[in-house]
This record gives C-alpha cells, structure tokens and sequence, in this order.
C-alpha cells in the first residue's frame, strides 16, 4: 500500500514532522510519501495546501494523512475543508492537558524552537562548535571539557553521532578514531588515557565496515575487508582489556546510539 503524508505547521514543523514520523513507522506494510510543509502562516498558504493534499488524494486514489500542528483557527479551518485525514495534533493534546493543569494555553507559534524562548540555544551551539572542533582526533587539548570521547575505528558514526548530541542534547562530545599504529601499541594513546572514565567506544560489523569505506576510497586497502576485519578484531580487544563501555554501531540509528551513550554513562542532557 502507498499513502502520502503531510506535516504540515505555521512555524518550523518539526514536532508536527517528530510526532507524525514517530506514529507512522509502526505501520511497515504501507510505503508513505511524506511531505513537510512549514510556514503555512497564511490564509493564502492555507489554501494553497488544501490544493496540494487533494492533489495527493486524486493521484493516489485514497486521501493522505495529515500531521498538523496549526496554531491558528483560521487556518485550520480551510485545511479542513481538504480530502485529507487531520491529526490535529495541538487540539488532541492540548485540550485534555488544559483540564488537568487548570490552565489555558497560550496557543503560540513556535514556543519551543525559537531562540526567544529557548535559555538553552546558546548551550545548544556551543555543543555543536566543540563537537566540529574536537572531531576526529585533530585537537585533544580540551578533552577536559568534554562530557564524552567516542573511539573506535575510522568510520564507524563518531564524527555523525558526536553533532547529533550535541545537537539534540547539547552534550560537548569528542572523537578520536584508532589507528593501525594504535593497535600495534596495544595500549590507549597518552591523550585517551588521561580521560580514560570519559571513553566510550563504537565498533561496527566488518563487512558494513568495508562497504561505507569503499564509497570513499575504492579499492583500496584501507577499505578491504581483511584490513577492516583486522582494526575491528583489535579495537574490540582493546575495549574489553581497557573495560571501555561500548556498543555495535552496524543496526542502530544516530538516535538510537546517542540515546545508548547518555544512559550508559549516566549523562545528563544540558536541554531540556
């Protein structure tokens, strides 16, 4: 089955886009053609879509889902009129939430991604810049401020899983990939071990490992399986000899691995 899906907001959309993804990949038997489509602020735009949805709903023959979180009446009133399914996803919550707080909401655009109102941005960026600036072993001189360094291998999601938490949840992630000359050492670099209780180690498959190493160099040796299967056996062994906490990256999403981490070493997000 095929259904289109739109997520629709009169601000960024990414609670409508969070909530709506989150409640459709429980159904894995329909192939769904998703659509975000923020900014919808007017009347004029508001029509605009009603368009597009019964566009969806011609082509595909069956009316498209509609995740919205449009704050304005108005506006919600002329995406009613469309042939589509609405989860109106403020008034389903919103509502009830009233009731039990004795309390009305202010019904505002955007309250919870805008820098106005948002104490933590600042955390937020900062995060990001430390992430950029400590990645892949270039700078170890501010492994000190740190909440965690990830290691392991070259390409094994450091770099990807170092921003998203630093994104997400304003963590001050490090990385330090382990080099060929590392395992022959057979002992964690003088920079790592400094801040051994900080160390958390990713590993991945060999085969998963070879095949993303091969869209950057080809035919190379650094992207054989033999070499991949090579770095992996020993960083494995370094992380049990160390008793360095880690997890295989080969099945699991950024989210999923960053989320792993924080539990693991017990840290606390800086957003809330």
């Amino acid at each position: 089955m095929k259904r289109t899906a739109f997520f629709i907001s009169d601000g960024t959309g990414i609670t409508a886009e969070s909530l709506g993804q989150s409640l459709l990949s429980q159904f894995e038997n329909i192939e769904f053609t998703k659509r975000l489509r923020p900014y919808v602020d007017t009347i004029e735009k508001a029509h605009d879509m009603v368009q597009q949805i019964n566009t969806a709903a011609e082509q595909d023959g069956v009316r498209p889902i509609i995740f919205d979180t449009v704050v304005n009446s108005d506006i919600r009133k002329v995406l009613a009129t469309s042939n589509g399914y609405i989860v109106d996803i403020f008034s389903t919550f919103l509502a009830p939430l009233e009731m039990e707080l004795g309390d009305g909401s202010s019904y505002s655009v955007g309250k919870s991604h805008s820098i106005q109102h948002n104490a933590h941005y600042k955390d937020r960026i900062d995060a990001v810049h430390f992430a950029m600036d400590n990645d892949d072993g270039a700078r170890t001189l501010h492994y000190s401020e740190a909440d965690v360094i990830l290691v392991g291998v070259s390409r094994c999601g450091k770099t990807p899983t170092c921003l998203y938490m630093a994104l997400k949840y304003g963590i001050r992630a490090a990385n330090y990939p382990l080099t060929e000359e590392d395992m022959e050492r057979l002992q964690l670099p003088p920079a790592l071990r400094e801040h051994k209780e900080k160390l958390f180690g990713l590993t991945i498959d060999a085969e998963r490992l070879a095949s993303i190493r091969h869209e950057r160099r080809p035919n190379s040796r650094y992207a054989s399986f033999a070499q991949c299967e090579f770095e992996v056996r020993e960083v494995e062994n370094l992380f049990r000899r160390e008793n360095i906490s880690n997890i295989n990256s080969t099945h699991f999403s950024v989210e999923e691995i960053s989320a792993k981490i924080l539990v693991h070493k017990g840290i606390e997000r800086r957003l809330k």
